[in-house]
C-alpha cells in the first residue's frame, strides 16, 4: 500500500502564503512616575492633558498665592505697583528693551502698559530714546533711580522672607531654594494642552 507523502509548510519559499507585517505606527507612550504618560517626541508633556496633575497644581497655586500676598503686605506704603515692578524688573534682568518686548516678557498687551511706562518715565525711573534701527520705535532704559527704587522694594520683601526662612530647618530651606528654580521655569513655560 503506497504511503501518502505529507507536504511540510513552505517557509521562506517564494510564492508561499505569509501574513503581512503590521503597519508601522508610533511607539506606545512611556510611563512616568505617578502613572502619567508622555507622548513620544514631546518630552515632559502629558498625553492626557494636565488633569493628572490638577491636585498638585492647586496645592502649589494656593501656597504661592498666599506667600505672594504676604510679601505684598511687607512692602512699604510708597511701594511700586505690580505693573511698575514688573517693568523695572524686566529691564533690570534683560537690559534695554522696546515697550513691545517688555509687554511680551510680562505676558501683557503693550497698550495695557502705556500708562505705566509714562508714569515711570515721569518719575525718572526709566528713560526713553528713539531706536536707532527703527525711528518709529522707542527703547526703554532703567535709570539709576529706577534701579535704586527696585532694590529698595526687593530689600523690604527679602528681609521679611529671610526672617521667615530662619524658622525652617536646613533641609526645608534647600527644598524651597530648588522649588524657586523650578518656579522660574514654570513661569516661562509654553503649554498647548487645555488641561
Amino acid at each position: 500500500m503506497a504511503q501518502r507523502a505529507v507536504r511540510a509548510p513552505a517557509v521562506g519559499v517564494p510564492g508561499a502564503a505569509t501574513r503581512p507585517p503590521p503597519p508601522p505606527g508610533p511607539p506606545p507612550p512611556r510611563s512616568l512616575p505617578g502613572g502619567s504618560a508622555t507622548t513620544p517626541g514631546r518630552p515632559g508633556r502629558s498625553s492626557r492633558g494636565g488633569g493628572t496633575f490638577l491636585p498638585r497644581a492647586s496645592q502649589i497655586r494656593r501656597g504661592t498665592g498666599r506667600l505672594n500676598r504676604r510679601l505684598r503686605q511687607e512692602r512699604g506704603d510708597s511701594a511700586l505697583s505690580a505693573n511698575q515692578l514688573g517693568v523695572l524688573g524686566h529691564l533690570h534682568r534683560h537690559g534695554d528693551a522696546t515697550p513691545g518686548e517688555v509687554a511680551a516678557g510680562e505676558r501683557q498687551r503693550p497698550q495695557s502698559l502705556t500708562r505705566v511706562f509714562a508714569e515711570l518715565e515721569a518719575d525718572g525711573l526709566i528713560a526713553r530714546r528713539p531706536d536707532t534701527g527703527d525711528r518709529r520705535q522707542s527703547v526703554l532704559t532703567l535709570t539709576r533711580s529706577g534701579r535704586e527704587a527696585l532694590e529698595r522694594d526687593m530689600a523690604q520683601r527679602d528681609a521679611w522672607l529671610a526672617g521667615a526662612l530662619g524658622t525652617l530647618g536646613e533641609t526645608e530651606r534647600e527644598v524651597l531654594r530648588l522649588a524657586a528654580v523650578l518656579m522660574e521655569r514654570l513661569a516661562e513655560a509654553e503649554t498647548t494642552d487645555g488641561g
